[in-house]
């Protein structure tokens, strides 16, 4: 009795073996990606630069997937005017000021991004030029900065879209905003690569890239990485000096113009 008393209580402290992953946890597509380079470090001689970004579509059942890369840029404002016929004359209008507008934007996909999803969902993610969100602030105010006066308008109504369309015609100008629907290849089954073109007015700070996966029209997977461009050098150091001491860096400079112009017509000085 003793010895099937010790058995019972053996076979009871036995641990049970884990229990399978679900079937859906098996068979759900993974993305993953990297960049070449996380630092892109800005100097006098900075003519822009490109970044690779590679990855692989990792699925169990090789269904045909669509892949998206968005990168944005730190938000910078955009003032705009435009010239309006007043008594006979041509002078600027009240200036509008964006404020949600990222300062950098790629949009880049293997195919055409209205044949990957539908306008709904590429208009929710902020896929794509025509669908990035740039909005007026809400409130309407006036401020005054370095002696202008912006006035920031909340209530553009049917002229917003041509105010909207000003502001990216201006920064595809500048080549701070880009679609490629060719922008995305993929070089194997599942690898895949991508490159990011910065200009050379690129704005400093942390960038956003966003990898997304599409199937049968839906995003089902997605990555983040974060890209930093960043002054160095004397740039670095003039560009914190004009930020944090704005009035010493302004004196500063006069009195440098000041001086350049001073020995520029002793130097050409006719005697």
């Amino acid at each position: 009795m003793a010895a099937l008393a010790a058995l019972a209580a053996a076979a009871a402290v036995v641990p049970t073996p884990p229990l399978p992953p679900a079937p859906a946890a098996q068979g759900a597509p993974v993305i993953s990606a990297a960049l070449t380079d996380t630092t892109v470090q800005v100097k006098s001689d900075f003519r822009g630069a490109r970044i690779v970004l590679y990855g692989a579509v990792f699925d169990a059942a090789a269904r045909p997937s669509d892949v998206v890369v968005l990168v944005r840029g730190p938000e910078q404002p955009v003032r705009l005017t435009r010239k309006q016929k007043v008594a006979g004359l041509w002078l600027n209008s009240r200036p509008v000021v964006f404020r949600g507008a990222p300062g950098f934007y790629r949009a880049a996909s293997n195919r055409p991004l209205g044949d990957i999803a539908t306008f709904g969902t590429l208009r929710r993610l902020g896929a794509g030029v025509d669908h990035l969100p740039i909005n007026a602030p809400a409130e309407q105010h006036i401020e005054t900065r370095y002696g202008v006066r912006d006035v920031v308008v909340s209530s553009l109504g049917p002229d917003y879209y041509d105010w909207r369309r000003a502001v990216v015609r201006l920064r595809e100008k500048s080549g701070l905003y880009h679609e490629d629907g060719r922008g995305v290849r993929f070089v194997d089954r599942g690898l895949f690569r991508a490159e990011i073109a910065l200009p050379t007015g690129a704005p400093t700070g942390v960038y956003r890239a966003e990898i997304l996966l599409f199937q049968n029209g839906k995003p089902v997977a997605s990555r983040a990485r974060t890209l930093t461009v960043e002054k160095v050098g004397i740039e670095r150091a003039l560009y914190v000096w004009a930020h944090d001491r704005p009035w010493s860096y302004g004196l500063a400079a006069m009195a440098f113009a000041l001086a350049a112009g001073w020995a520029a017509s002793a130097a050409f000085r006719r005697d």
